[in-house]
């Protein structure tokens, strides 16, 4: 039985999920994918690359729906894999986690300054060529302090938060895509982004740069046992956000393709921004624009720290981890100490300056990929081995589905090598093997302290949710 509330609907975890994938990326890169490809060469790379996403979402979908429990990927590779890949994905997930949570507790006092240029005061050090400031790290901190506290407030006030942060983004972004709408761009005298601009290589740059700004519809399975829907309808929302994911995409591509001359776009730091300027033929629109981004930010951050505080107490409550991390605040039965620890970390992230945050963000990409690529093959091995497996949210052809998700997770770690555009560097690696070793201890001295406890913990669970799903399919028969 579930100590968690049960207080997350139909919007809830659709604005979960689309607020964790729509970040602060939109804003800053949007015009680096028209350089690129060009205004449809964009757009069409975001529907191939968002169609790939999809496939590894419906993976997701049908596991989350047989095994609505917390920690998602923690449960479906030990039911496939066993409890040590169980680990290995948790763990490489967690990174991925606890990096984007540390990196918006750095984008936002980065965004500040565009409101309040040259606000930096109080020099305290340079790390990797970036100067830290105190006024820049005291943004970042308060930022991250707020968002913890709403966190442990409970589930109901995190949502509220989300679906105020993601109606605002959409209000946003409905307001660039009518200005791009009624923009004319023949009274303008700069040259217009082309349809496409390099062809199929300029596709690939942007199609590159694709899952990566979709991480994050994954955080509605970390909170499965949090959601209050039918067990059918918490894959088909997982995949109405990120089809909702790529239809924003696009339509940002296309916005700021329409509106954002070629030379400004090369030089622009902020390119939707200047998109919204151009449109609406105001400074105003801009700002306007960057408080959407800056809502991006807060809603990401809060996804985020939902599904790595609730991977902590999963893992906690498996014994893989430190049975503090499995602690529920008395009141608001939020996991109070794995809250802590993602949000105390992520508040002292701003210190260590903006650089060193790219490398773990870029490190715990590599990780999130690993989960991906543990989740499609854990897919794929309960398809042949539990094919009568409740599914109350079945995904049709699902072997070949799995194979293809399969190769596409595997074609997704060949990015990161040595050799590709998009390798890590040295010391992203070196950061990627310290989290490991840190794994590697951590779970050797679980299993040293509790020799044969997670497998059993993680059986009894298994046992427990098949026989809800003999319950459930009972009460749900299958249509004839």
């Amino acid at each position: 039985m579930s100590e968690l509330k049960k207080s997350l609907g139909m919007f809830d975890i659709i604005a979960l999920a689309f607020g964790a994938m729509v970040g602060w990326g939109w804003v800053v890169l949007a015009g680096d994918w028209i350089l690129a490809a060009g205004t449809w060469g964009a757009m069409l790379a975001f529907m191939i690359g968002g169609l790939a996403v999809i496939m590894i979402g419906v993976n997701y979908a049908e596991l989350a729906s047989s095994m609505p429990v917390t920690g998602g990927e923690h449960t479906y590779t030990h039911r496939a894999l066993g409890v040590t890949v169980s680990f290995i994905c948790s763990w490489s997930i967690l990174f991925g986690y606890f990096s984007v949570v540390a990196f918006e507790a750095v984008a936002l006092p980065t965004v500040v300054e565009y409101f309040i240029p040259n606000y930096n005061q109080g020099y305290l050090w340079t790390i990797a060529g970036w100067d830290v400031y105190a006024t820049w790290v005291g943004v970042g901190m308060l930022g991250s302090i707020i968002v913890t506290w709403l966190n442990i407030r409970g589930m109901e006030v995190s949502a509220w938060f989300q679906k105020t942060a993601v109606l605002g983004i959409l209000f946003v972004g409905t307001l660039l895509f009518i200005g791009a709408v009624i923009y004319n761009p023949a009274n303008s005298t700069a040259v217009q982004a082309p349809a496409f601009i390099g062809g199929i290589g300029g596709m690939m740059t942007v199609i590159v740069m694709v899952p990566f700004m979709f991480v994050g519809f994954d955080v509605i399975p970390q909170a499965a046992e949090e959601i209050d829907l039918t067990r059918p309808n918490i894959g088909k929302f997982l995949i109405v956000s990120i089809i909702i994911a790529v239809m924003w995409y696009v339509g940002v591509a296309w916005s700021v393709g329409r509106t954002l001359p070629l030379i400004q776009a090369q030089g622009s730091t902020l390119a939707t921004a200047d998109a919204m300027t151009n449109a609406w033929h105001g400074k105003w629109a801009g700002i306007l624009l960057v408080i959407g981004g800056v809502l991006g930010i807060l809603s990401s951050w809060n996804a985020f720290l939902i599904g790595g505080s609730r991977l902590l107490y999963a893992m906690s409550k498996a014994h893989m981890l430190p049975a503090f991390l499995g602690k529920l605040h008395p009141k608001y039965k939020t996991p109070k100490n794995a809250i802590l620890l993602i949000g105390g970390l992520a508040t002292l992230a701003p210190l260590f300056g903006r650089k060193m945050l790219v490398w773990i963000v870029d490190a715990g990409g590599f990780g999130i990929v690993i989960a991906y690529t543990c989740v499609a093959i854990s897919f794929l091995v309960l398809r042949y081995r539990e094919p009568d497996m409740v599914r109350p949210f079945r995904v049709p052809a699902g072997k070949l589905v799995g194979m293809f998700t399969i190769v596409l997770g595997i074609g997704l770690l060949i990015l990161y090598m040595p050799g590709m555009p998009s390798a890590l560097s040295a010391i992203e690696w070196w950061i990627f093997f310290g989290w490991t070793a840190l794994g590697i201890g951590l779970y050797s001295y679980a299993v040293v302290k509790y020799p044969g406890i997670s497998e059993a913990i993680m059986a009894e669970e298994l046992r427990e949710l098949k026989i809800v799903n003999q319950l459930w399919l009972k009460d749900n028969p299958p249509k004839k």
